[in-house]
């Protein structure tokens, strides 16, 4: 059984929230283990947010705007009350690409705060924040 070794997270955004969702990534990881496809994970997690009392949206579609217009779409995988993406895998591991994408998912939206699960032979999350105050060049 994989344990959780949670650290201080009175410190970032939604911390709360996202030590709930990654306990409930672990308890899904630990049930279901290895193998099976995203949308098997994607389901078990939404039971298991929603179990938490917790207000989640799956497979929501968001547009992507350039200048004001829409450019394109994705499809978030969970939304967690308003303020959190999760964007699942179940690949062999994480990559850079797995979190690029999730960091333009926030880029396309107003939630600044993502977590980057994977269902793989070994769990794995990242947690990735991108913040609109800031200026990007």
């Amino acid at each position: 059984m994989t344990q959780i070794n949670m650290m201080n997270t009175d410190n970032y955004k939604h911390s709360r929230l996202t030590e709930k969702i990654i306990k409930a990534y672990y308890k899904v990881y630990n049930t279901l283990g290895y193998g099976f496809l995203e949308k098997v994970y994607q389901n078990a997690m939404f039971i298991e947010l929603e179990e938490m009392d917790l207000f989640v949206e799956k497979q929501k579609q968001i547009d992507v705007l350039y200048e004001g217009e829409i450019v394109g779409e994705y499809v978030a995988d969970l939304i967690v009350e308003e303020g959190v993406i999760i964007e699942l895998k179940a690949a062999e591991a994480l990559c850079n690409e797995h979190e690029f994408q999730l960091i333009n998912y926030l880029k396309a939206t107003e939630i600044e705060v993502g977590l980057l699960l994977n269902f793989g032979k070994k769990p794995a999350f990242k947690r990735k924040v991108f913040s609109k105050n800031k200026n990007h060049i």
